[in-house]
């Protein structure tokens, strides 16, 4: 029977050991789930042959919790979690958060900000001669020079500020198992400066070969062109068969970056699922409340990784990259087979997907022999001809799962890409999606209809979320069915002026609908739109870009998506005013708000003096 891994010296007492391998330590509370990042790499060592213990959420302000499991034989391995620290603690308008869904009870403060250098400081405090690999999406982000929101400075890589030894960056199994092989053959942490998808620093620049090299850490704090250029060239060096070594020079060494790990093969992906994971949070929680971000995940299924969508907000590209990897039908239906049976099971999948639920194979098949185009993107500005659209894989997973015994339900809760489904000649897959995977509403991501915010948003034009809304709306008719699309909108992203934002609220006012939840763009490290927000630059062509920075004009941009909430009315009026569009403001049935006698600031004109009736109240409309 499966064990946790252990976190105290009790636990490796039982198991009969006086040291470990290799120490993980984590911002996120314990959970052993294959959707837990530390859960999949200590598993995946355990099974071979390696002695794992977990320091999980450890009491940063002195060394103690982090000496808990001893000085392990190999190494300590660090990861502030599953989620940046920084985006965990802080909203987009930099207040502080006070849940926190990856601690017990939901509540916040158990891990610090920046938590992988503070973790790796209390280790080398601890521990001076322990070798550190840094992993996780906060240090797989940061692995270079970047932008940091939160202060509003460029900083050095994390590998740096960390004072670690290497960092894992992407998905990182099988970069620890050749790590784990290299320090157990007796390798010192110096010498291991070849391993694909990970990053070292060294005072040698003739140790990487034939490098690609970036400005200087120097160069890109004083110039936000060169800040540019060097992103440009990081975004360029994200696939495995065509990229080069990077080098970052710094003043007294080189940061530099091996190019990335090839994509796990399908049986390789099929055994990381296949692992004696419990399943569960641990138990030391139970009284605490739990961890509640197990229960989005305890009965949803991952079925691919990787994205060939590359939105220029998300870090996917940069982090799981483009080469989409999926598991096998007989891996899904396996471990589907064992949620069913569990006590707790009510009958209902919460989800089958990955970053895009309905991407279940390489874009195209020259990707297999020559990786993914460096200068093309799969789906924008319109669909490469090369591009293979086909549902029919992922068709037939969701109908094996349905047919399961004690399934009620399988949904599909993941993103899915409406502009893939779109193009899908064969209309199987949305109208069995409308019958049998959704509830009521299909959730997709638009993001916005400007055709310049789109531009930089990697995304396509309104009028092909149109063309989805048409037939995603005739088949639900067909079907006998009332269903609902939601589509997710972000405000103030780079490219966005309150002309643009008013353009929105005018599309969104023809359709009678007003969005309960409005994201707005959070410039994390690896996306080329926090390139973007930073250098004020387009980093593919180095034309300027319009960047809303101030507090205040993110207000007013996110309130006219929401022009119709009253605690909204201020903003939006005082942005309509600013953008010239009084004639917005009125009775008029093209007017977004209506005049108060006490502001004496607006001045009627002849578009919003009329009156569509007396006093009338908005009636509420249906949802697109």
């Amino acid at each position: 029977m499966a064990k946790y891994l252990p976190i105290n010296k009790t636990d490796m007492k039982e198991r009969g050991w006086e040291q470990l391998d290799f120490v993980l330590v984590s911002g996120d509370a314990y959970v052993d789930h294959p959707s837990f990042g530390v859960a999949v790499i200590g598993r995946l060592l355990e099974s071979r042959g390696y002695k794992i213990g977990i320091i999980a959420q450890p009491s940063w302000q002195n060394i103690d919790d982090f000496m808990v499991l001893g000085k392990p034989k190999l190494a300590f391995m660090v990861t502030a979690g599953n989620i940046d620290s920084m985006v965990n603690h802080y909203t987009t308008a930099k207040k502080k958060r006070s849940d926190d869904l990856y601690s017990p009870g939901g509540k916040g403060g158990c891990r610090p900000d920046r938590a992988t250098i503070v973790y790796s400081h209390r280790i080398k405090e601890a521990y001076s001669d322990s070798p550190i690999i840094l992993g996780g999406i906060e240090a797989s982000l940061r692995r270079f020079a970047h932008y940091d929101y939160w202060t509003n400075k460029v900083r050095r890589s994390i590998l740096l500020d960390a004072q670690a030894d290497l960092i894992v960056y992407g998905m990182g199994e099988r970069q620890v198992v050749e790590i784990a092989e290299a320090l157990d053959s007796g390798l010192s942490i110096e010498e291991i400066t070849f391993i694909k998808g990970t990053v070292y620093k060294t005072k040698d620049k003739e140790r990487p070969y034939k490098p690609l090299v970036l400005p200087s850490y120097d160069e890109i704090l004083v110039s936000k062109q060169k800040f540019a250029e060097s992103f440009m060239s990081q975004y360029n060096n994200m696939d495995s068969v065509s990229a080069r070594p990077l080098m970052e020079p710094y003043i007294n060494c080189y940061v530099v970056q091996n190019p990335p790990q090839e994509p796990l093969l399908q049986a390789e992906l099929d055994n990381i699922y296949s692992l004696q994971y419990i399943r569960d949070y641990h138990p030391v929680y139970e009284q605490k409340g739990g961890i509640p971000a197990i229960k989005e995940v305890k009965f949803s299924l991952t079925s691919n990784r990787g994205c060939f969508g590359s939105c220029n907000f998300c870090a996917l590209t940069f982090h799981q990259g483009r080469v989409v990897q999926s598991r096998s039908h007989r891996s899904i239906i396996s471990e589907a087979e064992k949620l069913v049976w569990d006590p707790d099971f009510k009958g209902y999948i919460h989800d089958v997907g990955g970053p895009t639920a309905n991407f279940r194979h390489r874009a195209c098949k020259k990707q297999e022999e020559h990786g993914v185009c460096t200068e093309k993107q799969c789906l924008f500005p319109s669909p490469c001809k090369q591009l293979k659209v086909d549902h029919r894989d992922y068709l037939s997973l969701l109908r094996k799962l349905r047919d399961l015994p004690n399934v009620k339900k399988v949904f599909v809760r993941s993103g899915l890409r409406y502009d893939y489904i779109i193009h899908d000649k064969d209309e199987s897959f949305l109208k069995e999606l409308c019958e049998h995977h959704i509830s009521g509403q299909l959730k997709v991501a638009p993001e916005h209809i400007s055709a310049e915010v789109l531009n930089k948003m990697g995304k396509p034009r309104k009028e092909v979320y149109e063309k989805f809304v048409r037939k995603y709306s005739k088949i639900n008719e067909d079907l006998g069915l009332k269903q609902f699309l939601v589509p997710y909108l972000m405000s103030s992203h780079p490219g966005s002026t309150l002309k643009d934002a008013i353009e929105l609220a005018e599309y969104l006012r023809d359709l009678g609908y007003m969005p309960e939840q409005v994201q707005d763009f959070y410039p994390t490290p690896g996306t080329l739109s926090t390139c973007m927000y930073y250098t004020e630059l387009d980093p593919r062509t180095m034309e300027k870009v319009y960047v809303p920075k101030s507090a205040h004009e993110k207000a007013m941009q996110r309130a006219l998506i929401q022009y119709r909430k009253p605690q909204n009315y201020n903003l939006v009026f005082e942005a309509l005013v600013k953008a010239g569009r009084t004639d917005l403001i009125g009775f008029g049935k093209k007017c977004l708000i209506k005049p108060r006698k006490h502001i004496g600031s607006f001045k009627p004109t002849k578009k919003n003096s009329r009156r569509t009736g007396t006093k009338a109240k908005h009636k509420s409309r249906k949802k697109p």
